[in-house]
């Protein structure tokens, strides 16, 4: 039943998506309230199914790498909702939603989604440790989406070949702005979330510590490279997108907050 959330949810951003295709290539792309209407009711749908399946593990809702997959696709959409309104209604939208439909699409798709066994005792540090990592990658995803932005708009200006699209991109002063915040804030929160799980009290996978200390570090040096490296603007967007695409490929080394099923 919860499933049905989420499909229905996919289906919002597809309508954004078509929509943001249709028009760019008609030449008369407009952002406006319909794209940000799709998305934000494709969020409210996403999670509804949250709730839903937190209602039935007793827990958060990341017991399985489908769930997290779907918990990754609200991080994204929520990290979007809570951007200025500049961003919002500008073309970040028709950027944010084809993200979301294919992380959605791919977790329907391919990833099992297998029952898991109800929780007495929640762990908090263990929730709170791949909760707050999932939800920095949602911000590490819309640093993706503004570098993809500030790489297009600064192409198109290199090349003087204009598109309608152009117009409706914020000035590279503002996407390097909003860059450098959304990666401070998803440092920030995947800080938080990498050192909970030192207090979970439950074994630390080295394989999975390893990959996800090297996330961070490689986010770190993206960060502190603008003052050691004197890294140009672009530089930092290129690499937004390098560090986003490295992040997404190590995400199954999120812990889960689920117990094996008895055998």
């Amino acid at each position: 039943m919860d499933r049905l959330f989420l499909l229905a949810s996919t289906l919002c951003f597809l309508l954004a998506v078509v929509r943001s295709v249709w028009s760019i290539r008609a030449g008369v792309f407009r952002p406006g309230q319909f794209n940000f209407v799709a998305i934000f009711a494709g969020f409210i749908l996403q999670t509804a199914f949250l709730w839903m399946r937190g209602q039935a593990v007793g827990r958060c809702p990341l017991t399985n790498l489908f769930e997290v997959f779907a918990f990754f696709a609200w991080s994204v959409a929520l990290i979007y909702m809570l951007v200025g309104p500049a961003y919002r209604l500008s073309l970040m939208g028709a950027f944010t939603a084809p993200l979301v439909l294919a992380i959605q699409v791919f977790a329907l798709t391919f990833l099992s989604d297998q029952p898991s066994v109800a929780r007495k005792l929640v762990n908090p540090w263990l929730e709170f440790h791949a909760s707050m990592s999932i939800v920095a990658y949602g911000a590490f995803a819309l640093a993706c989406v503004a570098g993809l932005m500030y790489l297009l708009q600064e192409r198109q200006l290199k090349t003087r070949q204009l598109h309608s699209t152009f117009h409706h991109l914020p000035p590279l002063t503002n996407l390097y702005a909003a860059i450098i915040r959304l990666l401070w804030l998803g440092f920030g929160l995947y800080t938080a979330g990498l050192v909970a799980g030192f207090f979970t009290g439950e074994p630390l996978p080295v394989v999975k510590m390893s990959f996800a200390i090297a996330v961070w570090v490689f986010y770190g040096i993206i960060l502190q490279g603008r003052y050691l490296f004197r890294l140009a603007p672009r530089q930092v967007a290129t690499l937004c997108v390098i560090a986003f695409t490295t992040a997404v490929s190590v995400l199954w080394g999120i812990t889960f907050v689920a117990e094996k099923l008895p055998t």
